[in-house]
């Protein structure tokens, strides 16, 4: 039995997962109209664009989602909690802001959060400018894709923005400016001391960013959120690594 093309009994079997548990309390508790967002998100029906307004330490939180999916980027970061940020978490670098959800999960920890943020698509910034309106001075946002290199690249995407990437095979390519992410990453560490927070959701071009983190460059990031199901550590020598569902958190040794 289908429910919103999900499988009724894989939908039940998620919900004895701690994670998704844990997104389930929280859609309870964070969300204005909480049986507004389980009913868009277990069926995927619904108009938009629309606005969805969540509680978070800096007060209510208005976030325009323009498809289905955005629904589930909202569950994924503010309920699921794929990218935890705690309030000591200042300095966060986003490699694939999309349409700023992260970035305003990252923002609204508090008031003395700044976000480098990267993301290549032009459709994907408008909407980006409009859920980070009320952070506008508090980020610093390059159009740009981000990789092992700097250059230009063939950039495929598709209609929601999510799923795109280089090599992704949409059937949709746009060329993009592309800047080599250890150059991004030591601009940032050398205007702040470190990063407290990097994420990296690049579709395709996850791996070969960490693996090219120095480890000079590594000691100075204290967590670093990847969305890819590689089980391997590239950095050891600096970084515990765990997974929670598709995540690998890669968070700093003591003592380093």
């Amino acid at each position: 039995m289908q429910l919103g093309g999900r499988d009724i009994g894989k939908v039940a079997k998620a919900l004895s997962e701690r994670r998704h548990y844990h997104a389930a309390v929280n859609m309870v508790r964070l969300y204005k109209e909480p049986a507004q967002m389980f009913r868009r998100y277990l069926t995927s029906r619904g108009d938009y664009p629309f606005t969805t307004q969540v509680k978070t330490p800096s007060g209510w939180l208005d976030l325009r989602l323009f498809t289905a999916h955005d629904v589930l980027t909202v569950n994924e970061i503010f309920c699921r909690e794929d990218y935890r940020a705690e309030p000591e978490d200042k300095i966060v670098v986003d490699f694939g802001s999309n349409i700023g959800i992260s970035a305003a999960y990252f923002l609204s920890r508090g008031p003395g959060v700044h976000a480098y943020l990267f993301e290549p698509l032009p459709a994907n910034i408008e909407r980006l400018e409009v859920n980070l309106a009320r952070f506008q001075d508090r980020y610093t946002l390059e159009q740009v894709a981000v990789g092992p290199t700097d250059g230009e690249v063939q950039f495929d995407w598709e209609e929601t923005g999510r799923y795109g990437g280089v090599g992704a095979a949409t059937g949709q390519t746009i060329t993009v400016k592309s800047r080599n992410s250890t150059t991004v990453l030591e601009e940032v560490v050398a205007a702040h001391g470190q990063i407290d927070v990097l994420k990296i959701d690049i579709e395709g071009l996850e791996d070969a960013v960490v693996t090219g983190i120095p480890q000079s460059l590594a000691r100075n990031i204290r967590k670093i959120y990847v969305e890819c199901d590689s089980d391997v550590n590239p950095l050891t020598d600096t970084h515990s690594l765990s997974r929670y569902g598709e995540i690998s958190q890669f968070v700093r040794l003591p003592g380093i």
